[in-house]
């Protein structure tokens, strides 16, 4: 699983990783844009990170998968000296569980505190800098539903809720892709290879073009059809129209969500019933993610 935020999960959900046969999982290490207080300071963020790592080799000790941790600076909620973080950064890359930085990405809307567009856009091309001098693919968080608004009567999935999100900075009809164009832009300002480039949370909106036109990966986030919009059916066209190259699936699982730790066996299953050919699947669940990471 190439993004999930087990650290918001408990120890019964990653026993049910471990039942559901996962090899190997990649934790986001912070989820501060869910702090109780905005906006958050760098500090708290460098503790968060600091923990993920601690709890993660813990995690390796009882439990029968590898976890690995993804290090960024989320835009979800805005961070107080974000340079602060940007300067270790590297520092943390250098960890051997470290295996990808992020979840970053430009964010339409904010958890309590906005953060404008001119200064997410700065965090997000400062660690591609960091991607490009260390190696490590970057997970780009795209944000919004793929279908659409998300399902008013499934609200109550998610315990946040919106009522605690800021008025949006692009367009609410065109943020995906105006979002992804963005974090196109930056990656060839800064010199990034698209192969070290997982455009994350994809569906059919930004398909094509990630696609066809560029060799970024394209990571579907399975496990909240009701918020994301996706599911296999969506993962299947997009083989069957792009081939299985560069298409992943992932759980995005978090805490605070609906989630279901048995959904990349589950996808799997009904890629196969939709008539996936067998190495397709097989890339798609587990030898694209390995490859894309670098794992």
């Amino acid at each position: 699983d190439a993004h999930q935020h087990t650290l918001s999960l408990t120890w019964n959900d990653r026993e049910k990783f471990d039942i559901a046969g996962y090899e190997a999982a990649v934790a986001i290490a912070a989820g501060y844009y869910w702090a109780p207080y905005r906006p958050v300071a760098a500090d708290d963020v460098r503790f968060l990170w600091d923990d993920a790592l601690r709890r993660a080799r813990a995690f390796d000790h009882r439990h029968f998968y590898d976890q690995y941790v993804a290090v960024g600076v989320h835009t979800w909620a805005r961070v107080e000296d974000a340079a602060d973080l940007l300067a270790v950064l590297p520092d943390y890359c250098e960890d051997e569980q470290v295996v990808a930085i992020g979840e970053t990405g430009i964010e339409s809307t904010h958890h309590t505190s906005g953060w404008d567009l001119t200064d997410q856009t700065d965090v997000v091309r400062e660690q591609m800098h960091v991607a490009r001098e260390t190696g490590l693919p970057i997970l780009l968080h795209t944000p919004g539903s793929s279908k659409g608004d998300v399902d008013p009567r499934e609200a109550h999935s998610y315990e946040e809720g919106n009522r605690n999100f800021t008025d949006p900075v692009l367009d609410p009809e065109t943020a995906k892709t105006d979002a992804l164009d963005i974090c196109l832009d930056l990656a060839d300002e800064v010199g990034l290879p698209d192969e070290q480039v997982v455009v994350d949370h994809g569906g059919p909106v930004i398909a094509d073009r990630v696609l066809d036109e560029t060799d970024c990966w394209l990571a579907y986030s399975v496990s909240a059809p009701w918020l994301r919009g996706v599911d296999a059916r969506d993962v299947a066209a997009a083989v069957e129209d792009h081939g299985a190259g560069r298409v992943l699936v992932d759980t995005d699982l978090a805490g605070a969500m609906r989630n279901d730790p048995f959904v990349l066996r589950r996808t799997a299953m009904d890629l196969l019933r939709l008539d996936v050919a067998r190495e397709d699947v097989r890339s798609v669940v587990y030898g694209n993610p390995k490859a894309a990471l670098g794992i």
